[in-house]
């Protein structure tokens, strides 16, 4: 019972990991990357479509994005998806091709994105200790329901407290490597 808490813990402090990447990986960071473009939506024939499967985005240098869209006719619905986006970038097409060049970040939006990343490790780090209170509730209940011991119940919040302190150094980690490549010109 007690490594089943702990199990549901990791698996669910493993999401809140992976999450936290992807948030950052939308942070952008002055080098061009094709996932900057992964939330933005196209209206397809009415229905909105991930860009991705609208066009093929590729990264033909290092402040470029270049999309290849497969129907012509979607060019323009593509642009302003792009425009509305708050991404605050400006596409220009040339036939078939949109080409999306990254403006260079300030010192300024460089600082107020570093704040965002450190907003977003602050949220992972909260998301983790939420799952480290469930846990220790749940044990507490196997407790007080008499399934284990006191000494058990101290040894799995003891345990569960290292996991919790495993994933921190993890969020840790990805903050001072994000905030690294934000700051590095």
């Amino acid at each position: 019972m007690i490594d089943d808490i702990k199990k549901d813990a990791q698996e669910r402090m493993s999401k809140s990991i992976d999450s936290l990447k992807t948030n950052l990986n939308k942070v952008r960071t002055g080098r061009a990357h094709p996932s900057l473009l992964d939330n933005v939506s196209v209206d397809y024939y009415g229905s909105p479509t991930p860009l991705n499967q609208v066009g093929n985005v590729t990264v033909p240098d290092a402040r470029t994005l270049a999309i290849t869209v497969f129907d012509k006719s979607m060019i323009s619905a593509v642009e302003k998806a792009i425009l509305t986006s708050d991404l605050g970038l400006n596409p220009s097409s040339q036939g078939t091709l949109i080409r999306i060049p990254l403006p260079p970040l300030t010192e300024e939006r460089r600082k107020d994105l570093v704040k965002v990343v450190k907003g977003e490790g602050e949220n992972a780090k909260i998301a983790i200790r939420n799952i480290r209170r469930d846990a220790n509730s749940d044990i507490k209940s196997l407790n007080k329901e008499k399934d284990i011991s006191d000494d058990e119940m101290h040894q799995a919040e003891d345990e569960v407290q290292k996991i919790t302190d495993t994933y921190v150094k993890q969020v840790d980690a990805l903050l001072v490597d994000k905030e690294a490549e934000l700051m590095e010109i």
